[in-house]
């Protein structure tokens, strides 16, 4: 077999794993990951159940995948374009804004991809749990550093619990979520950014660096 056919049969095999990484992340973002099947998406994709699992081999596999392209298209949303950002308390308000709009803007048809698919496993231990439990803290963690940045900027009041606000921030940014989905009412996300920049204005060492209303 030549170079030229393996490299092609190769690039088939990505563009064909693609095709169904993306269509399972709309499935999974409205319907959860334990309603992927192989046989589904070979179906929703008119090709073979055969050449599905042989891409993937198993249906945790695909799960993973799936979370996996689900968290770029995550990152390349809500982080990336605020990463670059001076440190400061407008850059932890610019995040949280971030993620509002990405909830907010449907990237995912049901919301926020990781907020849907948590619930379904935050009781089954294995590896997407794990995967999905170290996603989370990862970006608690974000959030935090951020904050201590802010801090170590002078922005931020020295006696922050940085862990803590970081809880509350996106405990704000969930719930704006969740309701929004369940209710289809868009409002929410307004109260959610009050409370964020209420919250943000409280611990801000001069808080005009902020806006005064959301």
């Amino acid at each position: 077999m030549t170079q030229a056919r393996v490299d092609g049969r190769v690039q088939r095999g990505n563009h064909t794993r693609g095709l169904i990484v993306a269509r399972a992340v709309e499935i999974a973002s409205i319907e959860g990951l334990t309603s992927l099947s192989l046989g589904r998406l070979a179906s929703d994709l008119e090709i073979s159940k055969s050449g599905v699992f042989g891409l993937f081999g198993s249906k945790e596999e695909l799960q993973l995948a799936t979370i996996d392209a689900a968290l770029r298209i995550y990152v390349d949303t809500v982080v990336a374009p605020v990463l670059e950002q001076p440190a400061g308390i407008d850059k932890v308000w610019r995040l949280c804004l971030s993620w509002q709009d990405y909830s907010r803007g449907r990237v995912f048809p049901g919301g926020c991809f990781f907020f849907a698919v948590s619930a379904e496993f935050d009781a089954q231990p294995g590896r997407v749990r794990d995967t999905l439990a170290a996603l989370s803290a990862k970006w608690s963690a974000l959030i935090a550093r951020t904050l201590d940045d802010a801090r170590a900027a002078g922005e931020l009041t020295g006696e922050v619990d940085s862990d803590q606000l970081a809880f509350e921030l996106i405990a704000f940014m969930e719930t704006a979520n969740a309701n929004s989905v369940l209710n289809d009412d868009f409002a929410v996300y307004d109260r959610s950014r009050a409370a964020i920049l209420r919250l943000l204005r409280g611990v801000a060492a001069d808080p005009a660096l902020l806006p005064s209303a959301g």
